[in-house]
């Protein structure tokens, strides 16, 4: 299979690599104790783990697009504020 149109980058195999670690983690966490018990933060309504976990991702998402369209920096900066991100969601969503 010829995936050289895709352009590859270290950063981008890496955002990647993460998203496919952070569900294989979850999915072990949710067999071992399912059910993630649903709390309230911030935003005032019920979240579990998963749902914590798709606003992280989809929040990255947009964090690494807004990236490419503004700034000229390298994406390594784009990731560690996404990560950033991602343990404020799961702290306080």
């Amino acid at each position: 299979m010829d995936l050289s149109w895709m352009a590859w980058t270290k950063p981008t195999a890496t955002f990647f690599i993460i998203i496919l670690f952070l569900l294989v983690t979850m999915t072990i966490w949710e067999l071992k104790s399912p059910g993630g018990a649903p709390r309230k933060g911030i935003l005032q309504f019920e979240s579990t783990r998963g749902d914590r976990l798709f606003i992280s991702l989809l929040g990255s998402a947009f964090i690494h697009i807004i990236w490419l369209a503004f700034f000229s920096l390298s994406l390594w900066w784009a990731l560690v504020l996404a990560g950033i991100y991602a343990i404020c969601v799961f702290l306080w969503v």
